[in-house]
């Protein structure tokens, strides 16, 4: 009989955290969290949907696109019936690099735009605005370069989502705070822009976080969850939830979606 080779080490909480702090934090590609955190995902399947409005336009816009990699999905799944003209923009540096890179190939600009600036477009410039977790969606910018007739189409991150997570490190939050992206805010929001709400859903999905490892390390690309987060400030709560999860099983938390369709009027 073969002899077996020596047993792999189990990791350790420091080894779980280093692993969780060393890795690149650049665009919204979460295939690292892979056997390590899940995430429950919206029915309505965004990037398939996405395409489908890609193959029906003429000119897209999509705001704040992260690494790209959403709607590099979308045209390929769009492809042959791609719109003719599709640019993009990003706020954060790291970003617009990588998804320069990715969607440069596709005949898709990326323009840097801080996530709080007007976008530099003329106005009416496109039929579909399309937007995957934007920060804040800027509503009479959004109506602005909407040609008549045009449609926002976008999943944005809902209330309280993952606040499990959130208040874990940073205790109970106000009830200002756990309504700030509620979805009858933001179509109150849309419509005094101008917007017609089409549809509007939610949905509340669970997550579940395997290892201290995979929350350091979502805390650090999805930064607006524990603002200014390091290890070094919470390791003992770090080293809390290493031991938690080691005698209890995974963390659970629920992110918090909603699908915004909106349409600018003919008028």
């Amino acid at each position: 009989m073969a002899q077996s080779g020596p047993r792999p080490r189990p990791r350790t909480f420091d080894d779980l955290v280093a692993e969780g702090a060393s890795v690149p934090t650049d665009g919204w590609d979460f295939s690292w969290f892979e056997g390590r955190a899940t995430e429950a995902r919206p029915s309505w399947g965004y990037a398939r949907s996405m395409a489908a409005r890609l193959a029906g336009a003429g000119a897209v816009l999509e705001v704040q696109t992260g690494g790209g990699e959403v709607l590099d999905h979308a045209l390929e799944a769009a492809a042959p019936h791609r719109p003719p003209l599709v640019v993009a923009t990003e706020g954060w540096p790291p970003n617009v690099a990588k998804a320069t890179a990715l969607l440069r190939p596709r005949g898709v600009p990326v323009v840097a735009v801080p996530d709080d600036a007007p976008l530099p477009f003329a106005d009416g410039a496109f039929d579909l605005v399309v937007s995957r977790h934007p920060v804040a969606p800027h509503w009479p910018d959004i109506a602005r370069v909407l040609a008549p007739g045009g449609t926002y189409f976008a999943q944005h991150v809902g209330p309280a989502s993952v606040f499990e997570l959130v208040e874990y490190f940073l205790g109970p939050q106000p009830e200002e705070s756990r309504n700030h992206r509620h979805p009858g805010r933001e179509r109150a929001g849309a419509e005094a822009a101008g917007l017609e709400v089409v549809d509007l859903r939610a949905e509340r999905l669970r997550m579940e976080f395997h290892d201290v490892g995979a929350v350091v390390h979502f805390l650090r690309k999805v930064v607006w969850m524990v603002p200014g987060f390091t290890v070094e400030d919470h390791r003992d709560r770090l080293r809390d939830l290493h031991a938690r999860i080691e005698a209890e099983g995974p963390f659970v938390a629920h992110s918090t979606r909603h699908l915004v369709d909106a349409r600018k009027p003919h008028r």
